[in-house]
């Protein structure tokens, strides 16, 4: 039981922690952005995109119900957060997270859910279902077509959005459940992933 109560506290510590940084994006992107995007930035508003798996999506809606679109995860937070403290700041928020979805799935859809939305903050969590598909042996996946297909998503974002900022997460894992039977193997996987 104590094992479970720190790692759930060390999972919402370091969630706190990344929310926070998130949080402040509006004074961190003004700070650091050049002239240009500074003005824009300031007259026009910041979009922020959270773009992953089951973590990011967060059983979000994809009809017209306005309450739940952001889910009820870290992103659901993160732009309630921002949204409460900067009403004037006129921001902007996509979820466009996809339960179950592996990095292959979200270059199937990058154009549309990713480059066509044009975010000045995009926010990427994305690999356990990668790993479980590695250690499940499913089909063909592997670490080295992971790494490949992640790092053209990059590429292909720097080179088409350059003002972009760009929060990579990475993928964890929790020791309960079916992850606990078999662990280390997990944990090699991830921190492998995480490289």
């Amino acid at each position: 039981m104590g094992i479970k109560n720190t790692s759930r506290r060390n999972f919402i510590n370091k969630l706190v922690l990344t929310s926070f940084a998130v949080m402040n994006g509006p004074e961190m992107l003004t700070t650091s952005a050049n002239k240009n995007s500074k003005n824009k930035l300031e007259s026009d508003g910041l979009t922020f995109l959270f773009q992953g798996d089951s973590i990011t999506d967060g059983n979000r809606t994809r009809d017209n119900d306005w309450n739940h679109v952001m889910g009820h995860g870290y992103a659901y937070m993160i732009a309630s957060r921002l949204w409460y403290d900067h009403p004037d700041k006129d921001l902007m928020f996509y979820n466009r997270g996809v339960s179950a979805n592996k990095v292959t799935d979200l270059a199937a859809r990058w154009q549309q859910d990713t480059l066509d939305l044009n975010p000045d903050v995009l926010s990427i969590l994305i690999g356990v279902n990668d790993i479980a598909a590695i250690l499940n042996k499913s089909g063909t996946d592997n670490l080295e077509t992971f790494e490949i297909t992640y790092n053209s998503l990059l590429e292909k974002t720097v080179t088409a959005l350059p003002q972009t900022q760009i929060v990579l997460c990475e993928p964890f894992i929790l020791p309960v459940g079916w992850v606990n039977k078999d662990l280390e193997n997990w944990q090699n996987m991830i921190l492998r992933a995480q490289k």
